[in-house]
């Protein structure tokens, strides 16, 4: 509850999109809604019985992408908020590597979610995975939100 009041708390109308992920007995109940012109209370409060009380991530912006899917590190859902500067370059090196397909290709580009999580699995464990991303990912030099 204090996930979905949180979140709640920090959306705002004209939020694009908003989205809930628990982890039960190593399964994803994942909710993604359009929230352009709603409250994030009104489209997630009907989910909230379908979840149950474990480890879990939410987000409301404008430019988010989430994932659940199994990985070589395992299973676990991530999100992303914003511009990867250079994804074009990071995706190359991806591919370059032969080990990499990208699935989810929006507006013609890469998927920043599906990009951070190519990072993540370059490495042997999931704490050295977020640091490895985090060192190579270029953010622009400040927010334009």
């Amino acid at each position: 509850m204090d996930l979905f009041y949180g979140t709640d708390y920090h959306s705002h109308l004209g939020t694009c999109r908003g989205g809930l992920a628990v982890r039960d007995n190593g399964a994803f109940t994942r909710f993604i809604h359009d929230i352009t012109n709603a409250q994030f209370r009104s489209k997630f409060e009907d989910d909230l019985p379908k979840m149950t009380d474990g480890p879990a991530l939410a987000s409301s912006a404008t430019t988010n992408r989430s994932r659940s899917s199994s990985f070589p590190l395992g299973t676990y859902a991530i999100v992303t908020v914003g511009i990867v500067m250079n994804s074009e370059a990071l995706a190359r090196e991806a591919f370059n590597k032969r080990t990499t397909h990208f699935s989810e290709m929006s507006g013609g580009g890469i998927n920043p979610t599906e990009l951070v999580a190519t990072l993540i699995n370059q490495e042997a464990t999931f704490a050295d995975g977020i640091r490895h991303a985090l060192a190579r990912i270029e953010a622009p030099a400040r927010c334009c939100c």
